[in-house]
């Protein structure tokens, strides 16, 4: 039933009906579900350590927005003005926002706590990675990310912007910049994977505090299928 849910079948009552138990019974079981499986999903540190130790040469942090339905929830901006906390400008749309960490082959590794739509990508990793990241990258472990992390400091490599006016990029600048979506573009398919496998995931309906749990459930998930899942000693 778990299952059948994050594969994007909503109609908890038929889902209830299909396996023979009560409509409150069947919600009862999606909901527990979830927090069985999100518990068993790594933390960031744990997702670091265990990509330091098979050696990986980097790992990707992206970002991405999931659909919520209309949550009228204010918060203030940095200009001090009240705004809608998950209504995204980016997206045009009430959405979370969810950062994660890829292996350079695209399997996501770990996936933070939802932040509100209208938080940017670059807030949001200060507030739930960076910290974790700066620490894996004196270690050796260096972090890929696109131009919407820019300044996110040491260790964090992103592209070099377009120079102001009429200059353009050195041929040096620009090499760089193609080596790096190179190497980040399998990488970045993480969330892909993530929400063309667990539809749920495309559109949440249940309250958008829970995206950051049913997220680590679909990454439990995932490493299941991928036989990722770290050996019980």
């Amino acid at each position: 039933m778990v299952v059948r849910w994050f594969r994007g079948e909503h109609d908890v009552p038929k889902l209830g009906r299909d396996h023979r138990v009560s409509r409150a019974t069947a919600y009862r079981y999606i909901h527990e579900g979830i927090a069985v499986l999100a518990a068993q999903a790594p933390n960031l540190h744990q997702a670091l350590d265990r990509a330091q130790a098979e050696g990986l040469a980097y790992v990707i942090l992206d970002g991405t927005l999931i659909p919520i339905d209309r949550c009228a929830e204010q918060t203030i901006s940095v200009k001090g003005e009240p705004i809608d906390a998950w209504y995204s400008r980016k997206a045009h749309q009430h959405a979370g926002n969810l950062q994660a960490l890829s292996a350079p082959g695209g399997l996501p590794l770990w996936i933070a706590e939802v932040e509100p739509g209208s938080v940017h990508d670059l807030s949001a990793a200060r507030a739930q990675v960076l910290g974790a990241l700066y620490a894996a990258a004196a270690r050796g472990l260096p972090t890929l990310a696109d131009s919407g992390y820019d300044g996110a400091g040491i260790g964090i490599h992103t592209p070099i912007r377009q120079p102001e006016g009429n200059q353009i990029l050195s041929p040096d600048n620009h090499t760089y910049n193609r080596l790096l979506r190179a190497l980040r573009c399998l990488g970045e398919r993480g969330f892909a994977l993530l929400k063309g496998r667990w539809r749920t995931l495309q559109h949440v309906t249940v309250s958008p505090s829970r995206i950051g749990d049913i997220a680590r459930a679909a990454l439990v998930l995932t490493h299941f299928e991928h036989d990722y899942l770290p050996a019980i000693r």
